[in-house]
């Protein structure tokens, strides 16, 4: 492993530049180091005004989002000898930028608060009696750490800002319709507000996730049949018809 990595630092104030740039540094390398440990170095070390988003370094909090070397990863948990000797850090492109390497991501708590939230059946017997399957079902998409990678790495959001939830708020519709105790059919939120039929499953929200949630498989594609049984699948419709629904 070399002595010293080279990292190519995004920077960008909003008071003061117009456009930003890349600022170059030399971080000695020292065994287990990260990104994140290399960017700290640059602030205690070089210039103290870089900003940079972080709380736990433990992969748990999702604050250190990053595109390193042009691909969407946890600063925490990238470890140096895993990357070239060359290193670009920079801000996730989906979301505006605060300055440097921090995004304002606060768009995504207006979408929360848009879905329709968890709504008990009624006439259930208390306590809930619920099989280990559908717990266990339910809490992979409940390991999001809100990372927001899988909504930097979709092409819908990134390059066409079209009116998609991404894939985050399908894993949060998703812990809420697999919920067995749960009332509410949100494919009706999904099809009309959400966008859902802008994703066309390219698996690339899968893979960036940190948790490995299975986001595609698990979440987007039953939620997107959900949407077809509900709104174009004939008989499911003729049925619905003749209950009155």
């Amino acid at each position: 492993m070399a002595a010293e990595a080279t990292l190519k630092v995004y920077r960008f104030d909003p008071e003061k530049d117009k456009e930003g740039r890349f600022q170059e540094f030399k971080v000695p390398i020292q065994e287990g180091m990260v990104v994140l440990d290399a960017i700290h170095y640059i602030e205690e070390n070089f210039d103290p005004t870089l900003s940079v988003r972080w709380n736990c370094k433990a992969a748990r909090c999702g604050s250190c989002s990053a595109e390193i070397n042009g691909f969407p990863r946890l600063m925490c948990k990238t470890r140096l000898d895993t990357l070239s000797e060359e290193i670009t850090v920079s801000p996730m492109k989906a979301y505006p930028i605060v300055k440097d390497l921090v995004t304002d991501v606060s768009q995504n708590w207006e979408i929360e608060k848009r879905i329709p939230g968890f709504s008990p059946k009624k006439g259930v017997k208390v306590p809930w009696e619920i099989d280990q399957i559908d717990v266990t079902r339910s809490m992979e998409f409940r390991t999001c750490i809100e990372c927001f990678l899988c909504q930097d790495i979709c092409h819908v959001i990134r390059e066409h800002k079209a009116d998609y939830v991404g894939p985050r708020h399908m894993v949060k519709v998703a812990s809420l319709d697999t919920h067995p105790m749960d009332s509410i059919d949100r494919s009706k939120f999904l099809h009309n507000e959400g966008g859902a039929g802008y994703c066309n499953i390219t698996k690339c929200c899968q893979e960036v996730c940190p948790e490995h949630i299975k986001i595609t498989d698990n979440a987007i594609i039953p939620e997107k049949e959900s949407i077809v049984d509900n709104y174009y699948d004939p008989i499911t419709r003729f049925i619905k018809k003749v209950r009155g629904k």
